[in-house]
């Protein structure tokens, strides 16, 4: 991830989305190839299509979720799990992509193009394989089914067609700075399912749990969960997480038995052996009292219980020793204090652990920024700023350019950042230095 991900859209693909989008806003409809209902032109994308436009929105919703938690056999297992049912789904041509993000909250989502992550929260709560094969190809019916699309094709019926082109089509130019306040990539990474929507993914996905040799049973075991956290009263974690998005009810569970027993009364398969998948797992089971921890020393510092909060952190990093994303959130807690001396080690520690999470790059670049070590702020600023551009991201990175001779690099970042926040405080920031420059 070496550069913003709509700088990697070249304008001919920009051409063709405009088009694209324009053309669903006029008229024309398609057959959807799964579902075999009539649709609007939007969803008639090629797959590289598909790609280009859930690939930038998928890194963006890695960032934003905690980035990657990093375990590389956790993260072999997961993929080839979700491999083997892509394999089996109507799309297998598609690039199918499957991670685990470090977020708490229970969670799962999928984009165009085959790009699906679950969350070290939801993963944590699984039972056996055949529950994580129920998710994923839970996931992946919404993918083929191009679920996302039909709803970006109802946002683009509601008005948003002209915002949605405009931020695409001046990428070149950094105008896509005013989409991190909500656009595409925003649209697609918290779109809430409808029920007929929810009931069809039910459905695609247990039938390709079968096709690949699993227990279907396994689907039906995952939603008894969710049915008991329904039941029991839902933690907060779980309303904000994978029940804001996709809505449960005891009516599903119920349709889904319907559905196996009427379609696979006979069927058995495997994935139901707890053990092999607690194995897998192992790598949450042992950090997740520290996450526990970690979890609590956050609400403290949205309280403004920083001290507190700190001490706590101190306490997870114990518990779960060199998890970059404790480390960063105890750098950024000294830093909040102003404490730069252990917010720079803390930092530093978190970047060797794992140097694409954009928070712990630019954090350090600020640091650096602060002590007037230009070159290393930029650095930092840079893999920051490319990993999930921040209107804070690009005001810094203006202005370690500007410190480090580069001022074409830093007037086209301060423009940027002054015509996305016209009356804010950092796109005013942004004008002042750009008068300042042009004095110079």
């Amino acid at each position: 991830m070496k550069t913003f991900p709509w700088k990697r859209l070249k304008i001919p693909i920009l051409l063709w989305f405009a088009a694209l989008l324009s053309g669903a806003v006029l008229g024309g409809c398609t057959v959807n190839p799964v579902t075999g209902r009539s649709e609007l032109a939007l969803v008639n994308m090629t797959s590289a299509e598909e790609v280009a436009l859930g690939k930038p929105a998928y890194r963006q919703a890695i960032q934003k979720n905690g980035g990657i938690f990093r375990n590389s056999a956790l993260r072999v297992y997961v993929d080839a799990v979700g491999q083997r049912l892509a394999r089996q789904s109507h799309r297998p041509d598609l690039p199918f992509r499957f991670v685990v993000v470090n977020d708490s909250s229970p969670n799962a989502f999928a984009l165009p193009g085959g790009y699906i992550a679950i969350t070290r929260g939801l993963l944590a709560n699984l039972s056996n394989e055949a529950e994580l094969a129920a998710v994923l190809g839970h996931e992946i019916g919404h993918v083929t089914a191009r679920h996302s699309l039909q709803g970006m094709q109802r946002s683009t019926l509601l008005g948003a067609t002209v915002g949605i082109l405009g931020g695409l089509a001046d990428a070149a130019g950094y105008g896509w700075l005013a989409d991190q306040v909500g656009g595409v990539a925003a649209n697609l990474i918290d779109k809430r399912y409808s029920r007929e929507q929810e009931t069809e993914s039910d459905r695609l996905g247990i039938d390709y749990m079968v096709k690949a040799g699993y227990d279907p049973v396994g689907a039906v075991q995952l939603q008894e969960y969710f049915y008991r956290q329904v039941e029991n009263g839902a933690d907060p974690q779980w309303l904000n997480g994978l029940f804001r998005s996709h809505p449960f009810s005891a009516e599903r569970l119920a349709a889904n038995r319907r559905y196996i027993a009427a379609k696979y009364p006979a069927v058995s398969g495997d994935g139901q052996d707890a053990v092999p998948f607690a194995r897998a797992i192992e790598s949450l089971t042992q950090t997740r009292q520290g996450y526990t921890t970690f979890d609590r020393a956050r609400k403290l510092e949205q309280q403004k219980k920083l001290d507190e909060a700190i001490a706590l952190y101190h306490q997870a990093l114990l518990e779960a020793p060199d998890q970059p994303l404790i480390l960063t959130s105890l750098g950024l807690a000294y830093l909040r204090r102003e404490d730069r001396v252990p917010a720079r080690r803390y930092l530093i520690k978190s970047v060797n652990l794992q140097d694409d999470y954009f928070q712990s790059r630019l954090a350090l670049g600020y640091i650096y920024l602060q002590k007037q070590q230009y070159a290393k702020a930029r650095d930092h600023l840079e893999a920051g700023f490319n990993l999930l551009a921040t209107l804070e991201g690009a005001f810094m990175l203006a202005e370690a350019r500007e410190h480090t001779d580069d001022k074409p690099g830093a007037r086209k970042l301060y423009v940027a950042v002054t015509k996305a926040d016209p009356s804010g405080k950092l796109g005013r920031s942004a004008a002042s230095r750009l008068k300042q420059m042009g004095r110079l």
